[in-house]
């Protein structure tokens, strides 16, 4: 069942831990399928690396596990992922990850800002990277956590936890969001770092929102 998901889902699994944005089995990822409603994702407890397709799961939007070919359990984080959907109706994939930099400001509760033009493409919608107050994982604590900022933004980090990409076309842009939050963090602890801890100057969510391909570039039909 939804097998082309089970294998992007699978791909950016292998991808995440690859690229050190999850480790130690850390992470999760799903898809939302538009025609049927279910919802594709990793399974709890497993190295990226030993996943096969078998092992993806598929629930629906109430947490009924709907296939599960070979036996192990959706992520203990499936709640989060099905609230996100149920929020935000647009949002067709979720990208978990623990990166370093990212959960370090999720431990201090620090919410990121714009510091840079590429967060133009972030969906930063009030030009910061927010924070979802704690919730235990695992729990509906968790995933009512995260209802105002995967409303304000597409990119949230989970407090004393980690953070959260959301896409509305697919799973390979929720983790290219990821990266970018990554990406983002450290540029920022660099910044602070260098300015004797003296916050940078952000750039307001009208100058992102602003941004237009340039009209000057003229192509021949």
């Amino acid at each position: 069942m939804l097998e082309n998901f089970k294998e992007q889902v699978l791909s950016i699994a292998k991808r995440a831990q690859r690229d050190g944005l999850c480790k130690h089995k850390s992470g999760n990822f799903s898809i939302r399928d538009t025609e049927t409603g279910y919802v594709v994702i990793t399974p709890t407890g497993v190295d990226r690396e030993k996943l096969s397709v078998d092992d993806i799961c598929v629930v629906d939007l109430e947490a009924n596990v709907i296939e599960n070919l070979t036996g192990l359990k959706p992520t203990s984080e499936t709640l989060m992922h099905l609230n996100i959907y149920k929020t935000r109706t647009d949002v067709n994939a979720i990208a978990h990850t623990h990166s370093m930099y990212a959960t370090s400001f999720a431990v201090l509760n620090k919410p990121i800002p714009a510091i840079v033009y590429e967060c133009a493409n972030m969906g930063l919608g009030a030009g910061r990277i927010p924070v979802a107050p704690f919730g235990r994982p695992g729990t509906t604590a968790l995933a009512d956590s995260i209802v105002d900022a995967c409303t304000e933004a597409n990119c949230f980090l989970l407090e004393k936890h980690g953070a959260v990409s959301i896409d509305a076309r697919n799973l390979y842009e929720a983790y290219l969001n990821a990266s970018y939050i990554e990406e983002l963090a450290q540029l920022y602890y660099i910044a602070l770092t260098a300015n004797a801890n003296v916050e940078p100057e952000g750039f307001p969510c009208e100058e992102l929102q602003s941004w237009e391909y340039p009209k000057e570039i003229k192509f021949n039909k």
